[in-house]
Order: structure tokens, then C-alpha cells, then sequence
């Protein structure tokens, strides 16, 4: 840790797997940390600790719900390629693109 944080730690859902991983090694109870990854290591560590689940802000959806949804909109761009549609075309290319970015923010 750095100088002006040794006392306070930072919030789990800010930690890197590292972290988590290294406080999830100091409970006895725990067992297959290595194997797990970063959520599953948030929710034992938060179970452990006490800490009940907040409500998401907004409908968050997983990073994968979302990659499935861009695989399908692109195969969808695939099949309508040859109806030479530029409409359409551009209407599902902005849609990828709004969804690529919810991914990386959603990351």
C-alpha cells in the first residue's frame, strides 16, 4: 500500500483480483480461491464479511448478455450486406457501437 492509504482499504468492488484473492486466502472457510473468479471472489468475501448485496443503479446487464447480443446484430448485418440497405446498414452498425461501449464500460 502507499503512504496515505494504510489505513483504509478500498472498496471490493474496486479491487483487483489480487486483492481478493489474497483476502479471500486469509479466511479459513474458503476453499478452490485460485479457481475463482473475480465475482464469485466478491460475493464469498462479501458473504463472509456480513455485507448484503446492493442494488444495481441501473438494469446492468453481464458483459457476456451483451456480447451475445453484438454476435447477433452482426450476423444480422452479415445476412443484410447484400440488400445493399445503407439505412439499415448504418442502423446496425451505431447499435454495435453503442453496445461495444457498455461492454467496456461495464468492465
Amino acid at each position: 500500500m502507499t503512504k496515505g492509504t494504510e489505513g483504509a482499504e478500498k472498496p471490493l468492488d474496486k479491487m483487483t483480483v489480487k486483492e481478493l484473492r489474497e483476502i479471500a486466502l486469509s479466511i479459513p472457510d474458503i476453499k478452490g480461491v485460485h479457481g475463482m473468479n473475480k465475482q464469485d471472489l466478491l460475493d464469498t468475501v462479501k458473504t463472509h464479511r456480513g455485507i448484503k448485496e446492493e442494488k444495481p443503479r441501473k438494469a446492468n446487464r453481464s458483459v457476456r448478455e451483451i456480447k451475445k447480443q453484438i454476435r447477433a446484430l452482426k450476423a444480422k448485418k452479415r445476412e443484410d450486406a447484400g440488400n445493399n440497405d445503407r439505412k439499415q446498414s448504418d442502423t446496425l452498425r451505431r447499435q454495435i457501437s453503442r453496445l461495444k461501449k457498455k461492454t467496456r464500460r461495464a468492465a
